[in-house]
């Protein structure tokens, strides 16, 4: 109402990123919660550094301060800071004009993509692709009047994929929660009656977790779930199932307002459905942009085209020529098409591995890792070899109760693969410890200089 252009931050950013994309923003203010003003602090105080005006500081107190490691009252804040609580209590100008977008291409917000394959971009959304990427939400989650929506998925992602939009105009009901974990999933599904949420795939292994653990309570209706990212093991999903949610996966990316195409997880169903406000959903030989044959078998590059995309990037108009050559957007995901329609992500194009002459599907060395009972994150890269040009590399995280050269060992993730995998396809490496993953996905160009060190080739 404000003419403002909205811009939701991600509260695992370090102060030097948090610094660089406001002084990108050339934000006017910063509303903070509590729990996040030291990092906020330290990102003005670089900022200044730089002669940019810092943005006025709007703090949210939190009513119960003993969850904050410092209270904001110790806190050396700068001058003008205001509280939230105190700016609700002034009172309002009686004849504010709201300022309305003058074209409904006009931006309203900017959400800054993760960063899994580089820095961080800042893309821009339009009034009109939120408008109608909120419609598209509400029939791909099935949603009907007044749902109650629980906030698993962060609202950083994509403007929380337009739910904040979606619920609103259906008279929804909002819960938050400051922590996520499977109790308090629970806890909320029993007391507000949650109908949905969404989120990362992490949150069914929390939930398939609880259910070994007896930590669950009984689900009276079913509670609507799409995840974004690579599924865990069918096992996961089944036990997910069983406890009464209904799982489907959703794939996108930021540049598209999040997931453009929703598919139920159910071993005899393969129907996708796609955002019904996006004009076409393909996937096209990059180069002679056809579109590729529904045989299962032959690759192609996703692509999108539509209102419910971005306006372009902030600050960055060469990459959007790229990635829309063609009037289509880019997505550099490959898939295949089967028979039926269904499209069929393998990977991304960064990511495939040509070993040998053999294309290797990184997701799908990924999915088979995953089904080990121990581990608990993988992620795999392509290593280079002097013969072969490159190799899978597996880095894997292993589930708590479980370490490296104990219980688990690389011959025994290998020997794993070995008995569910083609040969070419199998690790030859594997290597344990923590994914780096700062802003909540892995960033899979890291992994690729730990496993072609400087002096070796990629």
């Amino acid at each position: 109402m404000a003419g403002a252009i909205l811009c939701a931050l991600n509260i695992r950013l370090d102060s030097p990123t948090l610094s660089l994309i406001l002084q990108q923003l050339e934000a006017k203010a910063i509303l903070v919660d509590h729990q996040h003003i030291e990092v906020v602090l330290q990102a003005l105080d670089r900022l200044s550094q730089t002669k940019s005006n810092p943005p006025l500081l709007i703090l949210i107190p939190e009513f119960d301060q003993s969850s904050s490691s410092s209270s904001p009252i110790d806190l050396d804040l700068p001058p003008g800071t205001l509280n939230y609580n105190d700016l609700l209590q002034v009172k309002a100008e009686p004849n504010f004009q709201i300022l309305r977008p003058n074209n409904e291409c006009d931006s309203i917000s900017v959400s800054y993509t993760s960063g899994s394959t580089g820095n961080p971009k800042g893309v821009l959304y339009s009034h009109r692709a939120v408008y109608l990427n909120s419609l598209a939400a509400i029939f791909q989650s099935d949603m009907r009047k007044m749902p109650v929506f629980l906030w698993t998925v962060e609202m950083f992602r994509c403007n929380g994929w337009c739910f904040p939009w979606a619920v609103a105009a259906l008279g929804g009901t909002n819960i938050c929660l400051r922590n996520v974990s499977a109790k308090l999933i629970f806890e909320a599904i029993h007391l507000h009656k949650v109908t949905h949420l969404c989120g990362a795939p992490s949150i069914l292994n929390m939930l398939a977790d609880a259910s070994e653990n007896d930590q669950t309570r009984e689900i009276k209706s079913r509670v609507e779930i799409i995840v974004a990212g690579a599924l865990p093991a069918p096992q996961i999903l089944i036990k997910v199932a069983e406890l009464g949610f209904n799982v489907s996966h959703g794939y996108g990316m930021t540049e598209a307002l999040g997931p453009a195409i929703v598919t139920p997880c159910k071993p005899d169903q393969k129907q996708s459905q796609y955002n019904l406000m996006m004009e076409g959903v393909d996937v096209k030989d990059p180069n002679t942009m056809e579109s590729v044959e529904f045989d299962g078998k032959t690759m192609g590059e996703i692509m999108f085209r539509g209102n419910t995309l971005m306006l372009g990037y902030l600050e960055n108009s060469k990459p959007v020529h790229e990635v829309f050559k063609g009037g289509w957007y880019r997505t550099g995901d490959l898939a295949v098409r089967h028979p039926d329609g269904y499209i069929q992500m393998k990977d991304r194009a960064s990511d495939i591995i040509i070993c040998g002459g053999e294309i290797i599907s990184t997701l799908e060395v990924e999915a088979v890792l995953l089904t080990h009972p121990k581990v608990l994150e993988a992620a795999v890269v392509g290593r280079y070899d002097e013969v072969l040009g490159e190799t899978p590399c597996a880095f894997v995280k292993l589930k708590e109760g479980f370490s490296d050269g104990g219980e688990a060992s690389s011959r025994e993730i290998i020997e794993f693969c070995e008995g569910k995998l083609p040969g070419f396809m199998v690790p030859k490496v594997v290597i344990f410890g923590d994914l780096p993953s700062p802003t909540g996905k892995i960033q899979k160009f890291v992994l690729r200089e730990k496993a072609n060190p400087v002096g070796g080739q990629e």
